[in-house]
Formats: C-alpha cells, structure tokens, sequence
C-alpha cells in the first residue's frame, strides 16, 4: 500500500482493495500498519474522532462483503492513543485489538505501548500478529504458537533511509525463519516505495509457509495485492510444540507463560 496524503485517501484505496479481494472470494484481508493514516502522520493531532469515522467505515466494508478485514490503524483505549491492530470479522464486528508493545523511539513520542500478546479466531483458526518493529522479538510469536497460533499477521511500514531500505529486500528480513521455526503461515503487509523526506519502505509484502516456502512476494515499487490459498494441515506448530516439555526443567515455565498469554488475550478482548 503506498499512503495517501488523508485518512480519506487511505479509506478509498482501502474500499478498492477489499473489493478487490472480495472478488476474489478471499476469506481476510490484512493491511500495513497505520494504514488508515499512514506513518508519517502527525498523531499528536488525532482525536477520537478523526479515527471513529473510519474505522466504523471499514467495519461495514468487511459486513458488506463478507469478509474478515485486518486494519493496521492508531487507536484510542481509555483515552490513550495505541498503535494497533484492529480485527474485524465477515459480521463487521471488532472481534480483537492488539496494540503494539515493543514500540520504536518515534512511536513512543505519541504511544502507549500494549501489554499482551496477540492471540484470536478468524473463522475458526487461531491467529497472532505483531506489528513492524516487534519482528526482532521472536517471543511474541513463539509463546502465541505454543498458545494454538497456527498464522501470524505482520502489519507494518517501513521508514528507512534508501540504503537500510534496499538492504531489507529480496527477503532479508526475517520473516521466513520465523515461519519455518515455528512451523506456521505468516501474512506480512508492507507500505511500499517514498515515504517523504527522503525515506522509503522496502515493501516485499509476502506470504510464506510453514516450511518456508514465499508462496507470494510483492515487489519494492507497486501496491499489489497477494492472495493464496492456504493448506492449514501443514501449520503443525510442530517445534513450538515440542518445546512446551523439551528440555524438562523448562516445560513447567514455559506452560505458566502460555496460560498467561492465554489470560491476558482474553482481557485484552474484552476491553473493546
């Protein structure tokens, strides 16, 4: 997705894109993180407001074609602004919010970070996302595989000089070592191209197997839109698994770990 210069630039290429993906009888659809705004925007200027609109619009475009809709977008939680993930299902209803927890040095100018690890069901399947920067923490999406997760959802938007931009390509970026390790799907939506003050976003928005395997990989310059079918046979959780009881003296940990994942998903759900 390349951002427009307004919430209501980014609602139209928004709409187009979930129609397109409708047409296409795809089941969700995810986007970069802050799609609805774009990155560089000054979100010491948002209000409830500005935000409530279009959110309330991309709710009705996933009822009206029926499909679930995975938005990137700041968010209010009890008066504070979060960097988020917002899940809406083929009803229009928002179903889970995760915040962004491991938040950059700029996004800690205007953010609170979130206090959980994302873990909820689209259409039956259990899910996780982390948002941009948490990618170099690999226990957010170890502790929710070994929680059920069997698809990770990777909202985000770069911002980089064009030098650490180009170096992030080709694959470069971890995404499909995190697949593998854990042995699930990972769903990665990238902003692509010029940023503005002369930083770019690699794009290389992909979706990857769990044996590693690019099944779809965006290019550096164009929006594209990438859809695959999935076998979720193959999203075993295999290794993930496996290291809930090896080694022993860790299993006892790491199961109190997952049920506080578990816990704490559940609370978050309830606080939308």
């Amino acid at each position: 997705m390349k951002f427009g210069p307004t919430i209501q630039h980014n609602l139209i290429k928004i709409e187009r894109a979930i129609q397109k993906a409708a047409r296409q009888r795809t089941d969700a659809i995810l986007f970069p993180e802050c799609a609805t705004t774009g990155y560089t925007c000054d979100f010491s200027t948002l209000t409830t407001e500005d935000l409530a609109g279009p959110l309330t619009a991309i709710a009705q475009l996933a009822a009206r074609h029926h499909i679930n809709v995975l938005i990137g977008s700041p968010a209010f939680s009890r008066g504070r602004l979060q960097n988020c993930l917002l899940v809406f299902d083929r009803h229009g209803r928002e179903i889970y919010r995760y915040a962004k927890c491991q938040l950059t040095a700029g996004d800690r100018r205007f953010f609170e970070p979130g206090n959980s690890v994302a873990l909820f069901e689209i259409d039956g399947v259990t899910c996780t996302s982390i948002i941009c920067h948490e990618r170099r923490y690999p226990e957010l999406v170890r502790l929710a595989t070994m929680a059920g997760a069997r698809m990770v959802f990777h909202p985000n938007a770069g911002l980089d000089s064009l030098a650490v931009s180009r170096q992030k390509r080709s694959g470069r970026d971890g995404i499909v070592a995190r697949a593998f390790e854990n042995a699930i799907y990972y769903v990665f939506a990238n902003s692509v191209g010029p940023q503005g003050g002369g930083l770019w976003s690699a794009g290389d928005s992909k979706i990857v197997a769990p044996n590693s395997t690019v099944l779809k990989l965006a290019d550096n310059v164009s929006e594209d839109l990438l859809v695959a079918d999935l076998d979720l046979s193959l999203a075993t959780r295999r290794y993930a698994v496996e290291s809930l009881s090896t080694p022993r003296f860790l299993a006892g940990h790491w199961r109190r770990m997952v049920s506080a994942v578990r816990k704490q998903a559940l609370r978050s759900a309830g606080n939308i």
